[in-house]
């Protein structure tokens, strides 16, 4: 029987992000997670001969959710941009995951196309340690281009 070795667990610190916006890359440091997902939608198919129905997919939507430090004011300004001039700014996301302990490798996921569903103005908490914001958005591709490795016994 072959078990997967701890090391092999990926470590959740050591992910890259990179913001692509028009024509500048940014270091997205100030991510504290990200997630983000598709969802294959479906339409349900009357089937003669059966009482119930099936499933075909039809297409599918991405979206996804980041939560970040509260010191960059990135995307308040994009929000405030199409607030004054009606321009809704596209943008690419590159998340690298990689632990060098871990046999799985390297994976790269490209998110093209983001836009966001809006965004935090402003915030204060006299009671936290720290500010955070979340951003949630949708996509309308992904690439990738770098695939974790199989682990030995998969």
């Amino acid at each position: 029987m072959h078990i997967m070795h701890a090391k092999d667990a990926v470590s959740a610190k050591l992910a890259e992000c990179y913001i692509d916006i028009e024509d500048n890359r940014y270091n997205f440091m100030q991510a504290i997670n990200l997630e983000a997902s598709i969802e294959k939608t479906k339409a349900e198919v009357p089937i003669l001969g059966k009482t119930g129905k099936g499933n075909k997919t039809t297409g599918w939507k991405g979206t996804g959710s980041a939560t970040f430090h509260y010191n960059t004011s990135m995307f308040r300004e994009l929000l405030y941009r199409y607030k004054e001039t009606g321009e809704d700014i596209y943008f690419d996301i590159h998340i690298t995951n990689e632990d060098p302990t871990s046999g799985a490798g390297r994976q790269t996921i490209f998110l093209k196309d983001c836009n966001i569903d809006g965004g935090l103005l402003a915030k204060f908490d006299a009671d936290a340690e720290y500010l955070d914001e979340t951003l949630d958005f949708t996509f309308e591709d992904f690439e990738i281009p770098e695939k974790f490795s199989r682990l030995s016994g998969v």
